[in-house]
């Protein structure tokens, strides 16, 4: 029997406070992209390998299944639990790059387009380019062998992969790229290799399996494991590293991956190609799809899919032209000839041009503007969200055909949508480069008659899928989604392999349970999410995670959607009490009373969240609104006296910081930090002090006037990318405004590069040739960030600036 108290308890004795087992964290850290909402019976954080392990280890002994995630930005339930859920993020941040630039080692944790920034002077790239590129963190990439716009089948993880670094059920680790732990694994684990080439030997001995298996992944396929690593190698550590791709951490972790670096072509152009409707924007494909040595990319989307553009920022005026049922391919050519760019877009226009078109062509090789057109590509999926019928769920599926097939496949889908009812809510999109489509239906699973439809139309569509002989599930994972019918797409023969891979690494069956393989035939339609309606401008929000990476309370509370998904939680609580349950009430209070500290006092009201959402909503905004509800007097005069002394007080929080550290000297940085979280179990007016507390910012700020041209020639060959004047006459100069939180603090001594912010910026500008020059007065001044809830200080504040300013200049 499962005893999640027990864990938990043995958990906090070497994760301490990495332990979370209240509703309210259990129930926000439970949510993911996907449609569905499970709510874990405990939540832990884990730094390093030697924690997996022993967190293996408590499994076992209590018998609770546990399951491994990122970011959360999985769409088919692969990273939802009701167990224990294990998040590994910004503590696996590694990122060591080969010295020939030919490979790239990675940490789990580390956003897909972070390693990509960090190629981009290498003009290298990652193979995957999934759209959610820039949230996707590594190791769900690989669990789910994400591909996306570009890379096909030719530059997923599968087949872009060089070696990982897995933690198996047992706690033993084995790295790839390691001869000795390859070595001793062989030696200490002779039962998996032993089995995993006696499942090769099954298929090799069944001509009409192999010819299956090879013939499925001609085209993109991640429904069920990865069969082919069983046919395409005979070592059998190979075939270990290419099973764990794409088997959503359902056969073991994985804390590293070493990935072949592509190239990322210097010269791009991108065309909008209009079509009467999506039978013809077919046609035009099946021909684009012979032509993969000029065109890297080619996405079809349907009559929906254009109109639900209409209106948002960077969309050409051109869509607003669109009629009914036309459809249009956005595509990419690149090369690192500028003249090869003109040359493809030739030879795609002279092999296309019978097709008939609806408008004509958008063609432009400048990047601001076609990257606004991916931009929206990208984020269709949370555009058709923002734009769902209250109380609606996403429902997002993701199916893949021969091209000779998408036209056919793309017919059975519209199908489908006016069958079930769904027609009017319904999209159709993808990389028809691969014969990839995804379709959204936004389905409101409270209505009886309208979740039978979601449930009839998913079925049908799964047998529909397979008789065509494609993949059910393409590049979104099986999940929870498709568990159901991997059998179905498989036949019996294949199925049977899927369920013994599994067995071989997780004989409990306590990795990740019902994800992929799962004896429950309704495990689809389980658990999904019921929206209940909030705040307007936060209604669209559908939890994609796209927001996260840039909120800085993001690794020390809670993030956007979190804070999100709460109020909905609060609210849907709020409203059953009020029709007379009240078995919720303490749960309500529990939810109150955390939600002060955990989504209000932490959050910095920044709303850099809005700056990176599909949608611009602005989570930001719920907790301006609550402490704008909540200004008492005593507040409003602290808030009065810190703008009356804003040079004194940034005095004192260096001062304050200077005391912790030299108290953590003296008595310990454990005991410190036992004693301030004593402290705050009465008030949280004691600020939180963590393992790694800023130094105090003791940085002189003086005005850097510009240096000469010469000297400063050779600090520039660390920044080729600024432009600066060579003409001595001309210079150019900044008034450097920085913040009373920098001007306070500088970063922790145990931080790489330990500089304060301006010496930082400082370096900067002069390798740009650029003077610096700091108001006289800005010890005194204020950003007015502080003040943000309070009109009049606000005011008070602007005035206060202006005035400081002024008497600089007389």
């Amino acid at each position: 029997m499962s005893d999640y108290e027990l864990f938990a308890t043995e958990a906090k004795a070497f994760l301490g406070e990495r332990v979370y087992t209240d509703y309210l964290r259990r129930f926000v850290y439970g949510t993911d992209a996907s449609c569905y909402r499970y709510i874990p019976e405990v939540v832990v954080k884990v730094h390093s390998e030697e924690e997996i392990a022993r967190i293996y280890s408590l499994s076992d002994i209590c018998d609770v299944p546990i399951t491994f995630r990122a970011a959360g930005s999985s769409l088919s339930g692969q990273a939802s639990s009701e167990g224990v859920l294990v998040i590994a993020t910004h503590q696996w941040q590694k990122i060591d790059i080969a010295h020939d630039v030919g490979s790239i080692r990675l940490g789990c944790g580390v956003i897909g387009s972070s390693a990509n920034d960090a190629l981009k002077s290498y003009r290298k790239k990652i193979g995957p380019d999934p759209a959610t590129l820039t949230t996707a963190m590594v190791g769900g990439i690989l669990s789910n062998n994400s591909s996306g716009m570009c890379c096909g089948v030719k530059q997923n993880s599968y087949n872009t992969i060089v070696s990982i670094r897995v933690i198996l059920g047992d706690g033993s680790v084995l790295d790839t790229s390691d001869e000795a732990s390859v070595k001793e694994f062989l030696s200490t684990h002779e039962h998996i290799t032993e089995a995993l080439l006696g499942l090769r030997q099954e298929i090799l001995d069944d001509d009409e399996l192999s010819s299956l298996i090879a013939k499925k992944y001609k085209i993109k396929n991640t429904t069920g494991y990865s069969l082919n690593a069983l046919l395409d190698f005979d070592d059998p550590i190979e075939i270990i590293k290419h099973l764990f791709i794409g088997a959503e951490g359902t056969l073991g972790f994985i804390s590293e991956c070493e990935y072949e670096c592509v190239p990322d072509f210097e010269h791009k152009a991108c065309a909008l190609l209009f079509y009467e409707d999506m039978a013809h924007a077919a046609q035009a494909i099946e021909i684009l799809a012979q032509m993969q040595d000029i065109i890297s990319a080619a996405e079809m989307m349907d009559y929906a899919s254009l109109k639900s553009m209409i209106g948002y920022k960077g969309v050409p005026d051109i869509i607003n032209e669109i009629r009914p049922n036309n459809a249009c391919i956005l595509l990419q050519t690149e090369s690192d000839e500028k003249a090869n760019i003109q040359k493809n877009l030739a030879i795609v226009s002279e092999r296309i041009i019978h097709i008939p078109t609806a408008l004509p062509p958008l063609i432009s090789d400048d990047e601001s503007v076609y990257s606004q057109w991916w931009k929206i590509r990208k984020g269709l999926l949370p555009i058709v969200a923002g734009a769902r019928r209250v109380g609606s769920c996403v429902i997002t599926e993701d199916i893949c055909f021969e091209i000779k097939d998408l036209g056919a496949g793309a017919e059975m889908i519209q199908e489908l949508f006016k069958k079930y009812g769904f027609s009017d809510n319904g999209i159709i999109f993808g990389h028809a480069l691969s014969g990839n489509l995804h379709f959204i239906i936004t389905p409101v699973l409270s209505d009886p008659s309208e979740r039978a439809n979601f449930e009839k139309l998913v079925e049908e569509m799964a047998h529909r899928v397979a008789g065509f002989g494609g993949s059910i599930k393409a590049e979104h994972g099986t999940g929870r989604m498709v568990a159901p019918f991997v059998e179905i797409e498989w036949g019996k023969k294949a199925y049977a392999l899927n369920r013994k891979i599994k067995h071989i690494f997780d004989p409990k069956n306590l990795i990740n349970p019902d994800v992929i393989i799962s004896d429950d035939p309704q495990i689809h339609t389980k658990n999904l999410k019921e929206i209940t309606e909030i705040e307007s401008y936060l209604d669209g929000c559908m939890e994609c995670g796209f927001c996260e990476r840039v909120c800085p309370s993001k690794n020390i509370t809670l993030t956007p959607r979190q804070r999100i998904t709460l109020q909905r939680e609060i609210t849907r609580i709020k409203a059953n009490i009020q029709k007379g349950d009240t078995q919720d009430l303490a749960l309500l209070q529990e939810l109150e009373k955390g939600y002060g500290y955990l989504s209000d006092e932490t959050c910095a009201a920044c709303e850099m969240c809005a700056t990176i959402c599909p949608l611009e909503i602005s989570a930001g905004k719920i907790a301006l609104k609550n402490r704008s509800q909540n200004i008492s007097t005593t507040k409003e005069k602290i808030a009065q006296m810190i703008l009356g002394n804003m040079k004194s007080v940034t005095s004192g929080a260096r001062l304050g910081l200077n005391v912790v550290n030299f108290t953590s000297k003296i008595l310990g940085k454990n005991t410190v930090l036992g004693l301030n979280n004593s402290l705050r179990k009465y008030t949280h007016v004691i600020p939180k002090i963590s393992h790694n507390l800023p130094q105090k910012n003791t940085y002189k700020l003086e005005n850097k006037p510009i240096v000469n041209q010469a000297s400063n020639t050779a600090d520039l060959k660390d920044t080729p990318h600024l432009k600066h004047s060579n003409n001595p006459e001309q210079h150019l100069a900044v008034i450097y405004f920085s913040t009373c939180i920098n001007r306070s603090f500088a970063p922790s001594e145990k931080m790489p590069d330990a500089r304060s912010i301006q010496e930082v910026f400082e370096s900067l500008c002069k390798k740009a040739n650029i003077e610096l020059i700091y108001p006289k007065q800005i010890h005194s001044m204020c950003c007015g960030k502080a003040f943000i809830d309070y009109e009049d200080l606000t005011k008070q504040n602007t005035q206060k600036n202006i005035a400081l300013r002024r008497n600089e200049s007389r």
